[in-house]
């Protein structure tokens, strides 16, 4: 059954059929790019394929379309689409090359297994030696491309000096009580990566990308740990309070009403750079380091232009494109920072992304944030 192109972004009407592409492209130069998330991902995407098309090395050898499902639709899911694909045994579809962030990445592998992916040939894909980071999933079937990292913002004017530890960052809770916050964790990834994290700076450092159930009967010294500075979070009317997303907590701290909170670095250096944030208000990693993520691309051994898609991810390695994020999105870029323009984002230079801590544990995650809500949240 063909699939009916709907542009750049997808109806939910056509993602809730799960329509899948087996048609050949009729033009061999045409690769589609799978990708999803939230609208700023759409648009960054449209910007990077629009330079791609018209002037990369590549212009006019390939064309590359978007195909783009948002997040947090109900619809259902590009790995969903992407593994009804393969249960079907289809061939030569449209899924020239996929985006994953890390989760679904995991989930991905665990369902149709890395050799579902084409190995990654350097000799096509010259622009992966500039890459300082890899995926800790599928390393070799995959192509890390830009990384976003949970870190500390706090507000310069009332902290000078911002905790380098977790142990540091506690003595300063204890210190002052009422000063910090984080999301309930499963609103939003930021305060996910600080529960999470919490928990798992308990448990052998291969527990942080490991899906195994048998770690769950290992969570329960963090989920301690958790309770025990529940009473040191942000207060209102007398209660202790778990922001509502990301964007909750650091209202907070825009607004005075809070020091420090963990939060994406993008999400704070974006908001900063566009006015919407305080000139006061700075980003710092600690050691054990919250979680981050790396955005990877990877070529389906379904899709039907494997050469067109080598290109794109060549592209997206390229200091061009790396640059693009950065200004666009405040990507933290994955080659050498001092080959780029950072005005405005100075702080990306701070963070090794060499040193990134990667957590992909799956389904667990579902199992973790139903845990907080019963122990932690419900404490009040």
């Amino acid at each position: 059954m063909k699939f009916r192109k709907l542009g750049a972004l997808m109806t939910a009407a056509a993602l809730a059929t799960g329509l899948l592409s087996t048609a050949a492209h009729a033009d061999t130069s045409k690769v589609t790019i799978w990708a999803t998330g939230s609208d700023n991902v759409r648009q960054i995407y449209e910007k990077l394929i629009e330079d791609f098309n018209s002037n990369s090395e590549y212009a006019g050898t390939y064309e590359a379309e978007l195909q783009f499902m948002l997040s947090g639709t109900g619809a259902q899911s590009l790995t969903d689409m992407l593994n009804a694909a393969y249960q079907a045994g289809q061939t030569d579809t449209d899924f020239d090359l996929v985006d994953f962030s890390g989760d679904d990445l995991s989930k991905m592998v665990s369902l149709v297994g890395e050799e579902a992916f084409v190995k990654l040939d350097d000799t096509m894909i010259p622009n992966r030696a500039n890459i300082a980071a890899e995926s800790s999933v599928a390393g070799d079937y995959t192509q890390a491309y830009r990384g976003t990292t949970v870190i500390l913002a706090y507000d310069s004017e009332t902290v000078p000096e911002p905790p380098k530890t977790m142990d540091e960052l506690v003595e300063w809770m204890k210190a002052n009580p009422g000063r910090f916050a984080y999301n309930a964790p499963g609103t939003g990834g930021a305060g996910d990566s600080f529960a999470r994290t919490s928990v798992y700076n308990f448990l052998d450092a291969e527990a942080i990308t490991s899906d195994d159930p048998s770690w769950v009967d290992q969570w329960d010294e963090g989920f301690a740990f958790l309770a025990d500075i529940h009473q040191y979070m942000y207060t209102s009317g007398g209660s202790i309070v778990y922001p509502n997303k990301n964007q909750g907590s650091l209202d907070l701290l825009n607004q005075g009403e809070i020091d420090m909170c963990p939060n994406w670095a993008d999400m704070v250096l974006s908001q900063r750079a566009a006015g919407q944030l305080k000139e006061s208000i700075k980003i710092a990693q600690i050691d054990p380091a919250f979680t981050g993520s790396l955005q990877t691309l990877a070529i389906p051994t379904i899709g039907s232009n494997q050469e067109g898609a080598c290109a794109f991810m060549n592209y997206m390695c390229s200091d061009a494109a790396q640059q693009m994020m950065v200004k666009e999105m405040a990507a933290i870029p994955l080659v050498d920072a001092s080959k780029l323009d950072l005005t405005g984002f100075e702080d990306v230079a701070n963070l090794d992304v060499s040193n990134f801590r990667i957590m992909s544990i799956g389904d667990l995650s579902t199992q973790f944030n139903e845990r907080w809500d019963n122990e932690i949240g419900a404490l009040g």
